[in-house]
Formats: structure tokens, sequence, C-alpha cells
């Protein structure tokens, strides 16, 4: 393999170890979410109860790299339909105590369980009942005593060389966080639908993008009957350049395709041939209301460039078309 360009003479010699480290840290860092995942029990069904029976807002709080970890989370519960923010621990005993109201539950991140500035929380969630769900790893320390629920991570050693540095504790943090959102987010039944109007913009946007937003519609689609000689067909193919045709029958329903493929297919007969002889017959489709991350599924599945867009109470009824380069196009928007 050749060396990076502007990569050291050292670096390059070493090239194996620098692997190895970097492999050493992923490992230690999945056998810890693998303890992790072993030690859930019911305090983390009680925690989803008590986040879940919140009938505020879920308010994240932790300094450091709980801190950063915290706002991650909390931007996975907004982001799964359970409603929270972050408050900065250092912020909140400096007037941002005044966002967290009665009804809110408290989700407090502190590895060591002394954390100095989220003592003035707890006090403050004690002084107004608030509910209280602690995420750390020492049982016996305050915060964690304190602490309505508690969430005990697995006692490991960082992969950090000196273990110091939060880096295995971290992801199991961020970890014990997303467990909540999505656990939550399947006992309310959050759909796609949901999930559409909480991301309207960015990747998660195009994907949940309806077909209905992005296909042709009725008027432009390229159609033909069984009857229709191949030669019309062809240029009924080449005025709309789908690369595709349906075939209905005398009701309108779709009984079949003819593509690019199958043209090739039946070459030697095209002049003589008609829709019926060349289509391919009970082709793919999809629904208006389909997501268009599941209608590129389905091309990509069948190897095809092209869908046509039935009535969702009729299976055969076509009311548009949607193509690869639709959805393609609107993914870079």
């Amino acid at each position: 393999m050749e060396r990076p360009q502007g990569a050291s003479n050292a670096i390059a010699e070493r090239r194996e170890d620098i692997i190895a480290f970097g492999r050493g840290v992923v490992n230690e860092e999945a056998e810890a979410l693998e303890s992790l995942s072993h030690t859930l029990d019911d305090s983390f069904v009680a925690a989803v109860d008590a986040l879940m029976s919140t009938r505020g807002r879920i308010v994240v709080s932790g300094i450091g790299k709980s801190g950063h970890v915290g706002r991650k989370i909390a931007a996975s519960f907004a982001s799964t339909g359970t409603p929270a923010f972050f408050v900065h621990a250092a912020e909140a005993g400096h007037g941002d105590l005044g966002m967290v109201m009665r009804g809110d539950t408290l989700l407090l991140l502190s590895l060591s369980g002394e954390t100095r500035e989220l003592k003035h929380l707890i006090g403050y969630a004690a002084e107004n009942g608030i509910t209280v769900v602690g995420i750390g790893s020492k049982p016996g320390s305050t915060i964690m005593r304190l602490a309505t629920v508690r969430l005990v991570l697995p006692s490991v050693r960082e992969a950090c060389p000196e273990n110091i540095s939060p880096t295995t504790s971290a992801i199991m943090m961020l970890a014990m966080g997303d467990a909540l959102a999505i656990a939550m987010m399947k006992l309310r039944g959050v759909s796609r639908t949901k999930l559409n109007t909480l991301h309207p913009g960015g990747n998660i946007g195009h994907r949940l993008t309806r077909v209905s937003a992005l296909m042709h519609a009725q008027d432009e689609l390229p159609l033909v009957t069984q009857e229709t000689a191949m030669r019309d067909v062809i240029l009924k193919m080449t005025a709309h350049s789908f690369g595709i045709a349906g075939v209905v029958d005398h009701d309108g329903l779709l009984v079949g395709v003819i593509t690019d493929g199958d043209l090739r297919r039946h070459a030697d007969q095209l002049l003589e041939s008609n829709a019926a002889v060349v289509m391919t017959r009970d082709p793919a489709t999809t629904e208006a209301s389909a997501f268009a991350e599941d209608a590129l599924s389905l091309m990509e599945a069948g190897k095809i460039t092209s869908l046509f867009v039935t009535h969702a109470l009729n299976p055969r009824l076509p009311v548009g078309l949607i193509h690869v380069h639709d959805i393609l196009r609107a993914s870079r928007l």
C-alpha cells in the first residue's frame, strides 16, 4: 500500500503499530459495551418508567466529557419524540436552574458521582420534588445516592493508556442514553411518519421523504395498451425519457412494463410485436405514501431504475412514476 501523501517516514514505519493502537481502543470499548448490556436490569426499567412518566421535559446535565455526551443524549431524546434539552451544570448554578420546572425529570451524568456543579441541581430537585435519574459508575457517590433512579455503569478500564481520559466510560454513558431513547421511542410507537415531522431537513429528512413529493404526475406517464405496436411503444418511451413504459388494460390498470432491457431481449421481433408480447408482467410498484428510501431499496433489489406509483386503494392503478434520479437528485438539495 502506498504511503499517504504528507505522512512522515517515522509514521509510515510504524503503520502496523498505529493500526494496532486503533484496534485496541475499539476492541476495549466494544468489550465494555458488551459488559454494559449485561448490567441492564430492573433499574433500567425504572429509569424508562420515570422518563416516560415525565409531564414536562427531560433535562440532561453534566460537565466535561459527560456534558458533551449529555448534549448528544438530549438531542437523541428530542429527535425520537421525547421532549428534552441540555443544561450545562456550571451554568445551572448561575441562573439556569430557572429552566428546570416542576414536572420535569433530571438526567444527571457523572462518572464519579461527586461532580460539584451537579450538586446544585440535586439540591434544587429535592426542594421541588423533581425526579432525578443518575448515570455513573460509583453507586455509593453523593449524586447516585441522592438520585431517584440509579443506572450504574460497570467498572472497566479506560481505553486511554494512562486510564485517565474518559474514553470507554464516555462510550458506555452514550450507549446508555441511546438505549433509554430508543426504548421510549418503541414504547411510544413513534413511527417514520412522526420522525419525518421531526427531521424535515438533512439526510434523515431526505430518507423520510414521501414518494408523492418526488414522483412524476399521472399526465406525465408513458402508458400504452397491450395492443400498441412496439414501434409506437419505442416512440412513447423516447418521448418521456424514463427508459420505461407502462402497459395498461382497457380499464387503465397496470398489467406490465416495458424497459430498455425488454427491448434488448426481444430485439429480433420488435417490428412484428405488440406491447403484450414484449412486456414484463406483474412489475414491482410502490405507493405514493411510501418513503423514497423504501422505493430506492425496491429499485436496488430489482436492479431497475423506475417504479410506477399506484393508488393506495388499487395496487394496479398507476398514478405516478418515480425514477432513481428523482431520489438521488433530492438527496443533493
